[in-house]
């Protein structure tokens, strides 16, 4: 079976942006510390600091990367379940 249910695509998309955000981190600060104590004015402020995240997450979680991460995760998924039909 090469199809991933609901469960096992959230599964991935949620470690993917955890991993994501992890790999971001010093942009990701860097956007809350020109966001901490605003408004409204963040909107304009941190516009330069919030495409910097977006960009950087998109490396990690953009269509290509997450193609890459479902057919790791398939191949994986299919060689574990050879190895318990062998025993």
């Amino acid at each position: 079976m090469d199809a991933l249910s609901r469960r096992e695509e959230e599964a991935l998309l949620k470690t993917t942006k955890a991993r994501a955000l992890k790999e971001c981190d010093l942009v990701v600060k860097a956007f809350a510390d020109c966001a901490s104590g605003r408004t409204i004015s963040v909107t304009w402020a941190c516009r330069d600091k919030l495409k910097v995240v977006q960009d950087c997450m998109v490396q990690f979680t953009g269509p290509e990367p997450m193609e890459k991460v479902r057919v790791e995760y398939l191949r994986l998924r299919n060689q574990q379940q050879q190895e318990y039909q062998e025993d």
